[in-house]
């Protein structure tokens, strides 16, 4: 039985997906009236688990994805949340916001072929 194919190619909605979780990420931290310096200061920050691809492809894809993937910064929403620990939780937010935007701009997870190669496309 032939398939339709997607009106909508799928990586646009995990983008849409990757906007809402920046805009809660971020309107929850505005909401709280953290510092935005230490926002700013942080945003970027999982960005320098691209260091791992200085010892190779697999490394980097492992370190990348380890630092953009939501279980971690999540971990630490809840844990912030649970013991009042502000500071994990707006690292957390931060983190996850981080992600999202990444997302949103069509930065997937990246594989072993290189850091071009991502769930979401591949990147020009």
């Amino acid at each position: 039985m032939p398939t339709t194919p997607n009106l909508i190619p799928l990586r646009y909605y995990l983008q849409l997906e990757a906007l809402a979780v920046f805009a809660i990420a971020v309107t929850t931290y505005a909401s709280c009236q953290f510092n935005w310096w230490l926002f700013g200061g942080l945003f970027f920050t999982p960005d320098l688990f691209m260091l791992g691809y200085l010892f190779g492809k697999r490394a980097g894809a492992l370190t990348y994805n380890l630092a953009h993937t939501y279980f971690i910064p999540l971990l630490f929403v809840g844990a912030g949340t649970w013991l009042r620990a502000h500071a994990l939780f707006t690292i957390g937010l931060i983190w996850c916001a981080h992600i999202g935007f990444d997302r949103m701009l069509g930065f997937g997870l990246k594989n072993d072929a290189g850091f071009k190669d991502t769930h979401l496309n591949r990147l020009a």
